[in-house]
């Protein structure tokens, strides 16, 4: 398995807060107090390289180019639990320890997630204008719910995530999926971050919604944008929440078989403001998340020589591997936030009431207390943090796991000579407060003409499959270029024999040859309906 993040901190910055940063306000007993050191504060001359004060930013070069070096920083200097700057040096506290950031999630009575606890907003530290406006401004959705409340609005959510069918959504990944590798498929070229990983779960995401015409390189670009604390990021959420409240309005008015039309007719009876929340919601948790998930397993299939070694030798299946990237390179680095309901403890460090904390998952996820060896296996085992944890865990995970190992399947199916084009250390990342984002997977394979994907999903039963490999070719050895495959009587209308239809059945009827032994055909069968056949 490859490392998380493989790659070494990086240098000590100057980290002294601005002339009225709220940090200035705050003694060093505050900031550190019981930390690891025994009580003893260890802010000012005792790190080295850190001015007064001793906060490191969760923003700026050091966090978004080497976050996860940050991460073990704070570790080796506050223990589990660490004070840090959010963009425009707001205090905060980010959550480092496995077990400190499951007592966080699981226990709202201490650390709610109504975000109008937060002393910053009641002081003006954080304005309405804030970077991170559209994650903490307090909206009527479960997620800044507790209580009765969170049970009203989340039970909206789960009951109309449980109405996805999930077979059929699996179709649509497999067919988008097939569509996307369309586009690209005749060079022989490509970027799977922009061609591929950053459309396919906004394609899945607005058909399961029921907007599919919304579709939108914008709408694309939006939702990556909104999350990510830059100057547009206000600018980019008013533009989605106004795709949302139209569709909203279209389904008071025509129902259908959607996602938006059950929120808008569950009994929890949320008024349209809180379905059009709600939709931004798992449009922008699934989108996001599931991006950079597929992002993050191509990598890794496409670099990793042990990796790609367990895949090809079958010791590791595609789901297995989404699960160990969940562990390894999370979608979200961190979840902002939780609020401390009133004076508390955690991580042996003073929370004040009103407090902002940072669940801190890349960093939990690697806490030497539950994994003392990152080369190991994780397989089988869903005790990350990946979705977070308690009342508030993502309910929509197994959706973005589909769209993944689908996703992934599907290409790998189309293209099997796929290589990346250039080395790995070319490659480049994008940090964010939440998120860590793969800019551009350049990739090569041998060209190929595309695939009819226009007929109903089962029309492809039939298609043979080919095995896709992922083995480690030496330099010097250059693979032969693929044969396009044969068009199947699903795709070019013909019979078996490439006459025209002469035996009068439809072609979606037509029974598959009876070849092998009944446990294989059954097995086949499986493998199909896995695939969204």
């Amino acid at each position: 398995m490859t490392t998380p993040y493989s790659h070494r901190p990086g240098p000590d910055g100057p980290m002294v807060p601005p002339p009225g940063c709220p940090a200035h306000g705050m003694t060093a007993g505050e900031l550190n107090s019981h930390g690891p050191s025994g009580g003893q504060d260890t802010i000012g001359p005792t790190l080295h390289g850190l001015a007064a004060g001793g906060l490191r930013r969760l923003y700026g070069p050091e966090a978004e180019n080497d976050p996860m070096g940050l991460y073990e920083k704070l570790r080796a200097e506050h223990g589990s639990v660490a004070p840090v700057l959010l963009h425009g040096d707001v205090p905060a506290w980010l959550v480092l320890g496995h077990s400190d950031n499951l007592h966080m999630t699981r226990t709202p009575s201490q650390f709610s997630r109504d975000s109008r606890r937060w002393r910053a907003l009641h002081d003006g530290t954080a304005p309405p204008d804030h970077p991170l406006a559209p994650i903490f401004t307090w909206q009527p959705i479960c997620v800044f719910a507790d209580g009765a409340e969170h049970e009203r609005l989340r039970g909206a959510v789960t009951d109309s995530i449980a109405r996805i069918d999930h077979r059929g959504v699996r179709r649509y990944i497999n067919r988008y999926s097939n569509r996307l590798v369309n586009e690209f498929c005749r060079d022989g070229r490509a970027d799977l971050v922009s061609r591929f990983a950053e459309h396919l779960p906004m394609m899945v995401m607005a058909q399961i919604l029921g907007m599919p015409e919304e579709y939108s390189e914008r709408l694309v670009q939006a939702a990556r944008d909104m999350i990510k604390g830059t100057a547009t990021a206000n600018e980019s959420n008013a533009y989605v929440m106004a795709t949302l409240t139209r569709l909203v309005k279209r389904r008071r008015i025509a129902p259908e078989e959607d996602f938006a039309t059950w929120l808008t007719e569950h009994p929890a009876g949320l008024t349209d403001d809180e379905v059009s929340q709600h939709l931004r919601l798992v449009l922008i948790a699934a989108y996001e998340t599931t991006a950079n998930l597929i992002a993050n397993v191509l990598r890794m299939v496409l670099t990793d020589p042990r990796f790609r070694a367990q895949l090809s030798g079958g010791h590791m299946t595609l789901p297995e591997a989404v699960e160990q990237t969940l562990w390894d390179e999370p979608p979200f680095t961190t979840i902002f936030g939780r609020w401390a309901v009133g004076d508390t403890e955690l991580g042996g460090q003073r929370i004040k009431a009103g407090d902002a904390l940072v669940v801190g998952i890349a960093a939990a996820n690697v806490d030497p207390v539950v994994r003392p060896d990152l080369n190991a296996s994780m397989q089988g085992n869903r005790a990350h943090l990946a979705f977070s944890g308690g009342p508030h865990e993502c309910p929509g995970q197994d959706i973005g796991r589909a769209i993944a190992d689908t996703g992934i399947d599907a290409l790998l199916l189309r293209l099997p000579d796929i290589q990346l084009a250039v080395e790995e250390h070319e490659l480049w990342y994008e940090g964010a407060l939440m998120s860590r984002q793969l800019l551009e997977l350049p990739v090569s394979f041998a060209p190929r003409p595309p695939q009819d994907v226009t007929g109903p999903p089962s029309a492809s039963a039939a298609v043979p499959r080919p095995q896709w490999q992922v083995d480690s070719p030496r330099p010097d050895v250059v693979r032969p270029p693929a044969q396009a495959p044969v068009p199947s009587s699903a795709e070019d209308g013909t019979g078996a024999a490439g006459t025209p239809e002469a035996t009068g059945v439809i072609p979606e009827q037509r029974a598959e040859p009876r070849v092998g032994s009944a446990p294989q055909r059954a097995w086949r069968a499986v493998t199909r309906w896995w695939r969204g056949h």
